[in-house]
Formats: C-alpha cells, structure tokens, sequence
C-alpha cells in the first residue's frame, strides 16, 4: 500500500509543527540549547545525506526524513524518555494520517531509539537518525547570549565555529569534521559532553557498513 505522507507534507502539517514548537519551549524552560525547526531540519539533512550517499532507495530516505522532522517531539511531555513518548505521539498522528503500518513502524523504532540513554541502531532508518541527531553540534544551538553564565553545554556548542558531516573518497568512513575556539571551549569538554553521543555514532555507523570518524581542528580524535 502506497502512502501519499511525505516529508513535504509533514513539514506542512499545522498539529505536526506545533508538537515541534511547544516540544522546543518546553526545553527552553529547562534551559536546553535549541531543538527547534532548525534542529529537526539539519537532521532531516544529514539522515537522508548519510542514506542517499550508501544508495538506499527513495522511500527508506523520505521515511527518515519523516522520522528526522518529527523526533523530538517527546519533550513536549517530558524530557525524561522523550524518545519513547514522542515515539508514541508519531504513531497516532501517523495512524491518523492513513500511513502503512509497514512505514510507521520504520519510523517509530528510529525516534523510539535516537536518544544515547536508551537507543541502539537497528535498521538503516535509526541509525542514519542517530548520526543526524546526535552530530548536530554548532554555535547557532545556544540560547544563552551571556557568556559569563555559560553552563558546559552552552560553552561547548558555542565553542564550534564550523560542523560538517562528510563521507571519505570511497565512503568507506563518515567524518564529522570540527573547528572548535579552544579558547572557549576544550576538546577535553566537548568529549566530557559528547563521548556517548559519539559511541552511538560509531555504533550506527558500524551498522550502516562504514567507519565513523571525528576530525577536531584538522586531527583524528575518534
């Protein structure tokens, strides 16, 4: 059974973009850097890149677009196990929406598992939404414009000047490839952060066939 559900129409969608607005406040109250359209976006990016560039077919990638634009949606109840509620919260609006159960359950299982406390890669869907997730790293994610009140997590986004997620030549590796102003931030701080996002990263790219590498001010540091 076709589905006539596309990322274009999510994207489209008013409830969908509320869910993602109010999820977005709610961690803003909390003081957490943004997770807002921008976030959901350079994932939606970076998952499909990832799927694309290894030759998945058109409807695997547009369904992890779907899975990217709507995965943080959870911590519009609670940040606590967001991944799972917001896995349940894309079933029924998906299920309203007529899509096959076939393709919900591709893109629940990915939100269901993103998040490095619980999560684990397993199909191409998830694992491609780990690395897009979880390697959204930059200045533009930080609230805070007060320096002096810079908590670790402020100080370590707002640290890197420049993110790219990259294949190698042969596509035998992913790279994420950093500039960080040390000055502002350690790489010793930014593994003190990121070290299990990372791991998840290396996980799921392992699953995906490929090595997963991380470049920081032009050396190998994973």
């Amino acid at each position: 059974m076709a589905s006539i559900v596309t990322y274009k129409y999510i994207k489209q969608n008013p409830d969908i973009m509320e869910y993602i607005r109010r999820a977005d406040k709610a961690l803003e109250a909390l003081g957490y850097t943004e997770h807002s359209f921008a976030h959901v976006e350079r994932t939606a990016q970076v998952t499909s890149m990832v799927l694309e560039e290894l030759g998945y077919d058109e409807r695997t990638v547009e369904l992890a677009r779907i899975a990217s634009i709507m995965h943080d949606i959870g911590n519009v109840i609670n940040r606590a196990d967001h991944a799972q509620s917001g896995a349940v919260m894309a079933f029924r609006l998906l299920d309203n929406l007529s899509m096959p159960a076939s393709e919900i359950c591709s893109i629940i299982s990915a939100i269901g598992n993103h998040d490095e406390g619980t999560g684990l890669p397993l199909d191409p869907i998830s694992a491609a939404l780990i690395i897009g997730d979880k390697t959204d790293v930059r200045r533009s994610r930080v609230r805070n414009h007060d320096l002096l009140t810079f908590d670790i997590h402020d100080r370590v986004n707002y640290a890197v000047e420049r993110s790219t997620v990259k294949f190698n030549e042969d596509k035998s590796s992913l790279i994420l490839d950093l500039e960080i102003d040390t000055e502002i931030s350690s790489v010793l701080e930014y593994f003190e952060i990121f070290l299990g996002r990372m791991l998840l990263c290396k996980r799921a790219s392992q699953y995906l066939g490929v090595k997963f590498e991380m470049v920081i001010n032009g050396s190998h540091v994973l």
